[in-house]
């Protein structure tokens, strides 16, 4: 794996991390209104709407770790009969398609976001700015689409494997982490 791979594979666990901690905040939040709700008839405000751009922020964080640990959903019942090379061309165009893809949301976010600014979007219960969750879905989408673009070029530049040999799994801290992450 290159440098810029450990790199990739690095900043991905980050936002991995940040996504599992606006998660959990998530998960808090609900205890805590379900019991406000249950003991005292007071869930907190607009618990909803913040689960809601909480979930937004946590799933955009966790698609570039996802794809940089081959994490993505694959239908390979009929890539997997055909040649590695076949195989391999099919890896680089998928991530190609992908980084594509991922590029483009990442560039129209970057359009949801000056719409919502422009239009003052809020919630409606709270009245919490709308916009707040664009920028985590711009990071998340461009890294994805750095890490898609990645994967392509060096899955394109390296020779065929041998049926039944794995690729070479990133280093691992003790958290499970990439690149030791834990151990930092």
């Amino acid at each position: 794996m290159t440098k810029l791979g450990e790199q990739l594979h690095r900043i991905s666990a980050w936002f991995a991390v940040v996504g599992g901690i606006v998660l959990t905040a998530m998960v808090v939040l609900v205890v805590i209104s379900i019991f406000g709700r249950a003991m005292f008839s007071s869930p907190v405000p607009g618990d909803f709407e913040i689960v809601a751009l909480g979930t937004a922020v946590a799933i955009f964080m966790f698609l570039p770790y996802c794809y940089m640990q081959k994490g993505n959903v694959a239908v390979d019942i009929f890539i997997s009969r055909m040649p590695p090379g076949v195989q391999r061309g099919m890896d680089v165009l998928a991530a190609t398609l992908f980084g594509v893809v991922a590029a483009l949301f990442a560039w129209r976010s970057v359009f949801g976001l000056a719409d919502t600014v422009r239009n003052s979007d809020i919630s409606m219960i709270l009245g919490f700015p709308v916009w707040v969750v664009h920028p985590f879905g711009i990071a998340s989408f461009a890294l994805l689409a750095v890490c898609c673009f990645y994967t392509a070029v060096e899955t394109f530049g390296n020779p065929v494997e041998a049926p039944g040999t794995a690729a070479e799994a990133p280093e691992t801290g003790a958290a499970g982490l990439p690149g030791g992450i834990a151990d930092e």
